[in-house]
C-alpha cells in the first residue's frame, strides 16, 4: 500500500481526514474517535498527523505483537500481502519494499538519538555558561 497515495494535501503528512479516507477505502471504516485514538497511539511528536516514520511503526508494533484489536491492528492487517493472491513477483516487490522501510527506520533511530544527543550537549553547555556567569557575578559583588 503505498502511503503517499493517501496524502491528498502532498505535504508529507497523513492527517485526521486522510486517515479517515484511507481506512474507508481499505474497506476498514472508523469512527472519528477511532481515528484520533490511532494517531495518538504512534503520533510521537505530538502534532495531530502522521509523518511517513510514525506510520511505520503501525506495522512494528504489529509485527512485536504489541497492537491490540484495534483501527491499527486492522490497518497492519489490510497492509500483508497473500502470496497465493498476489504472485511471487508482487510479494517480491513488496518484501523488497519492507526491507528498504527496516531500513529507513534504523536511519530514523539513528537521527533521533544524534538529535537527543545534540540537544543533551547544548544543554550541558548552557548549565557551563550559567556557572561560568555566576563565578563573574560573584567575584563582582563581592
Amino acid at each position: 500500500m503505498p502511503w503517499f497515495r493517501f496524502d491528498s494535501g502532498k505535504d508529507g503528512f497523513i492527517d485526521l481526514m486522510e486517515l479517515k479516507m484511507m481506512m474507508q477505502k481499505l474497506g476498514a471504516p472508523q469512527t472519528h474517535l477511532g481515528l484520533k485514538t490511532m494517531i495518538r497511539e504512534v503520533d510521537k511528536d505530538y502534532d495531530g498527523k502522521l509523518s511517513y516514520r510514525e506510520f511505520l511503526l503501525i506495522f512494528r508494533r504489529a509485527a512485536a505483537g504489541e497492537l491490540q484489536e484495534s483501527g491499527l491492528m486492522a490497518l497492519a492487517r489490510l497492509s500483508e500481502i497473500n502470496v497465493s493472491d498476489e504472485g511471487v513477483q508482487s510479494a517480491c516487490d513488496f518484501f523488497e519494499a519492507k526491507a528498504q522501510v527496516l531500513s529507513v527506520r534504523s536511519k530514523f533511530e539513528a537521527e533521533l538519538c544524534e538529535e537527543q544527543e545534540e540537544k543533551r550537549r547544548v544543554e550541558e553547555e548552557r548549565k557551563q555558561r550559567h556557572v561560568a556567569f555566576k563565578e563573574l557575578q560573584s567575584a563582582f559583588c563581592s
